[in-house]
């Protein structure tokens, strides 16, 4: 077995591999940026060696510099993770004629699965049945049109090279199609190297489902069950489960099967994925291969009990795989939420910076594989993932509210994340029920759809933590005035019940709440329920709460701003007012506050670098349209224009670091 291996990663892949080295006895070294110096992996790598600038041209993405490091420090192999240079053929070559191994495939293999229409001719070639569509790379936008109006509106542009969605969009109209496809090119240049764009036609609604294989150089290859992966926007992935509802037995080794033969075929050594997508009538069809190890990995560990690193390092090690396919038994089921550095309330726009508070939510059968910490900075440079959380349960419902119990615990301040926005589709009764699509989101949660009412126990249960905390947190400055208390006179009766009225969002709650002989046990009735609650030891500014309501345990977070309490429960996060009886009857005397109007201007909607610049001053433009591109955590996004109207100045040039809400364009 490896003494040492370099790990051309960061983040919470690179952790995630050193973790596995360190209990198998194998050294690791981690290459870093200048962005990445005081990062997770760095710390927790046996050597760090910097590898230049913050972007990854300069550093995760050369080559030579990560290939010399290799060299200097003594490595016998190098494990790529997922992105960057995992799927870089030339990379792979490189390693291999340095005599060095490569944890993944063969160059020659990755290329040709790596290349959407190569890897599509080989499923043919295969037997397995293909997406229709146009299977050869567009010279020019004649063709493209030519060719969307042979196969059909709607349509998918992918790129040859590349995958986790980069460069993808779906077109469903042929005026739409000349600047989608200038977009794609762009994005999947600055991601890949390589503009090749296809066309495939898109298939609405699909499930979007993946088999894990396993090959080694012995000609043996097994398959570890299926993900689904469904839940996905803008063709990256979210949620992901295993098994999936929509397989049966027979589906599910007829796909394994099949995933197995394409891998043989192609001579595939290591660790790979076959992606489907799976129609309304059952249908599957040949997405694509990933030559790499997985992001959603971890649900497969969790109902396989294997260690799919292990097996990679094994396997690049020359041993042959020790189990056969008979021997792979699938047990329980496993989720996994995918934790980003995205605003969701702001259309999923990146944020970055430093993360200030930091709590991971932990217990039996909860995995979390994370990349950053309290301190870790957020950059634009990367991608937006931050950390996952894994859940296993002995059945669907059970792997499901242990996940909901999790992301209800995860702490992360300093940035915004997708936490809340995950939990809520885990909660979503379409999800619960298994009716799942890669249309989920666009068609459940998108901001034009109303979001599922939450029953009303679980707005009590807020109201229940918000009111709580703030009883416990006056009750405190009661006490802290008692050495200031009168000695004369009588003394003042203990309350034993202490009522208030609790807003959120026009909803408006009446709330008693009475201790019990125990300080931790309270009666709380709100409106005309009732609730026995047990409370920990509490503090004054708890950020995570957990209640026992009744016989179920229950974790919310929480956010203070003077009198408001901001409730974060089952993806859901509603503010709390909170007065007194007396204060009640006095607020509808308060003023309304203010709306400002908005400014003849276009703010930045994210941060990230400019790429393009569209317009210049004295240009019309009209709502709508497009004025400028930025690129941020390895997404390229068109901004455009909030109004109809004359360009009075251009405040940014091309190349330039921008900031959330800092002007770009003003109109006249």
């Amino acid at each position: 077995m490896f003494t040492k291996i370099l790990i051309a990663n960061r983040g919470e892949i690179a952790v995630r591999i050193m973790k596995t080295c360190r209990r198998m006895g194998i050294q690791t070294v981690a290459v870093y940026s200048e962005a990445d110096f005081r990062s997770l992996h760095v710390v927790k790598a046996d050597e760090a060696v910097p590898l230049g600038g913050a972007r990854p041209a300069e550093s995760y993405l050369n080559k030579e510099k990560i290939l010399q490091v290799a060299l200097d420090t003594g490595c016998q192999a190098i494990h790529p993770g997922y992105g960057f240079l995992s799927e870089n053929a030339d990379f792979a070559d490189m390693v291999t004629a340095a005599g060095i191994v490569f944890i993944g495939p063969a160059g020659p293999v990755i290329a040709r699965l790596g290349d959407k229409i190569a890897s599509k001719k080989l499923a043919i070639q295969a037997g397995i049945p293909t997406v229709p569509g146009h299977v050869k790379a567009l010279s020019s936008e004649a063709e493209a049109g030519a060719v969307a109006a042979e196969v059909g509106y709607p349509i998918l542009l992918k790129p040859a090279a590349g995958g986790g969605g980069k460069g993808m969009r779906t077109v469903t109209r042929p005026e739409d199609l000349a600047s989608a496809l200038r977009l794609c090119r762009q994005e999947t240049r600055k991601a890949f190297g390589d503009d090749a764009i296809f066309i495939e036609r898109y298939i609405e609604a699909p499930r979007h489902i993946e088999i894990q294989v396993m090959a080694d150089a012995h000609g043996h290859a097994i398959y570890l069950g299926e993900r689904e992966c469904s839940i996905q926007r803008r063709y990256q992935k979210i949620i992901e489960e295993s098994p999936s509802v929509a397989l049966d037995t027979e589906a599910r080794e007829r796909m394994g099967q099949m995933a197995c033969r394409l891998a043989l075929e192609a001579g595939y050594v290591n660790a790979g994925t076959v992606e489907f997508i799976f129609d309304a009538d059952k249908q599957f069809y040949f997405l694509e291969m990933n030559t790499r190890l997985q992001v959603e990995h971890p649900v497969t560990e969790m109902v396989t009990g294997l260690d799919l690193v292990e097996l990679q390092l094994r396997v690049a090690n020359g041993e042959r795989l020790p189990l056969k396919q008979e021997d792979v038994r699938l047990k329980g089921w496993a989720f996994e939420a995918r934790v980003c550095a995205e605003d969701t309330e702001r259309n999923f726009v990146p944020s970055v910076g430093l993360i200030t508070r930091y709590a991971e939510p932990a217990g039996n059968r909860i995995r979390v594989d994370s990349g950053v910490r309290a301190g870790s900075s957020v950059q634009v440079f990367y991608d937006s993932m931050l950390a996952k959380v894994i859940t296993w349960g002995g059945d669907r419902e059970q792997a499901r509210l242990k996940m909901v119990d999790a992301l209800n615990g995860y702490h992360i301040e300093g940035i915004k994340t997708n936490v809340d926005f995950a939990n809520r589709v885990i909660c979503h009764p379409s999800f619960i029920k298994g009716d799942l699509s890669t249309g989920f989101i666009a068609r459940h949660l998108a901001d034009a759809r109303p979001a599922p009412l939450m029953p009303d126990a679980d707005i009590h249960f807020m109201a229940i933590a918000a009111t709580l905390i703030y009883h416990l947190r006056e009750n405190l400055i009661h006490h802290s005035l008692l050495p200031l208390q009168a000695r004369v006179g009588g003394a003042i009766p203990a309350r034993r019940r202490f009522t208030y009225v609790t807003k959120s969002n026009g909803v408006v709650l009446d709330i008693e709440i009475e201790p019990q002989a125990s300080q931790d046990q309270w009666r709380v009735r709100v409106n005309d329920a009732v609730y026995d609650t047990i409370t920990p030891p509490m503090e004054y500014y708890r950020r995570r709460l957990k209640l026992t309501i009744g016989n179920a345990t229950h974790y919310f977070r929480l956010h203070y701003s003077g009198n408001f309490i901001e409730v974060a429960f089952c993806g859901m996060v509603k503010p709390f007012e909170i007065y007194t009886p007396k204060e009640w009857h006095l607020a509808r005397f308060m003023p309304q506050p203010a709306i400002k109007a908005m400014d003849n201007v276009l703010r930045c909607p994210m941060p990230g670098l400019m790429v393009a610049i569209n317009v210049q001053a004295g240009d019309r433009v009209f709502k709508g349209q497009e004025l400028l591109s930025i690129e941020s955590m390895k997404m390229e996004t068109a901004v455009a224009s909030p109004v109809d109207g004359e360009v009075a100045a251009v405040h940014v040039t091309p190349g330039e670091t921008v900031d959330t809400g800092s002007v770009l364009v003003s109109f006249k």
